[in-house]
């Protein structure tokens, strides 16, 4: 019986420090935002930014691999400071608003790649399609005790937005480049707060 009870002891501490090494992070909407850029004409770069994000990190410093993030944007809030713009964006000639609010993404997969360094691979829905993307990833941060506990993280990737059945203004002009370019760029720049 003794020897039982100092294995479930044991046992209960390796759980209790396996716990304790995985921390839970909630996306700060308010200092957090994704933001887009996709060649125009040929000849120059539009950006565009969706202001609402919102997600969840699980993150085990001692160990990124086991390591998930799950984050869901808000089409609705997508800003280019161009009002006529937003509204084609959000119609059914690019983001669809009315059908698809939302673009979500789950990571299947992170990997070290250096100091603050990963990569991170996932699941990518947008306008109703799934693909799998891999983010380049800098941070996290070092923790700061600013407005509760925090830290940062950001991630850039590129799509090809025909991979997501956004074909609008894809055909080429006179000279050969696109109306609008087919690769975008996608940068996340969040922050976090222990939950």
């Amino acid at each position: 019986m003794k020897k039982f009870l100092i294995a479930f002891g044991f046992a209960v501490i390796l759980a209790a420090t396996a716990q304790a090494q995985t921390t839970t992070w909630q996306l700060d909407p308010a200092h957090s935002n994704a933001q887009f850029s996709v060649r125009h004409l040929g000849i120059s770069n539009v950006q565009g930014e969706f202001t609402k994000v919102t997600g969840t990190v699980q993150l085990d410093d001692q160990d990124i691999s086991k390591s998930t993030v799950n984050a869901t944007i808000d089409v609705n809030s997508l800003d280019t400071r161009v009002q006529n713009r937003d509204n084609d964006l959000k119609s059914d000639h690019f983001f669809d608003v009315a059908k698809y609010p939302t673009i979500t993404f789950q990571s299947t997969k992170i990997t070290n790649t250096g100091d603050d360094t990963s990569k991170m691979t996932g699941n990518l829905t947008l306008h109703g399609v799934t693909k799998e993307v891999t983010f380049d990833v800098t941070g996290p941060t070092k923790v700061i005790q600013v407005m509760g506990t925090r830290r940062g993280a950001s991630a850039t990737t590129k799509i090809n937005r025909q991979d997501f059945g956004m074909v609008f203004m894809s055909n080429a002009m006179p000279g050969g480049d696109q109306m609008i370019g087919d690769t975008v760029t996608i940068t996340l720049d969040i922050e976090m707060v222990k939950k």
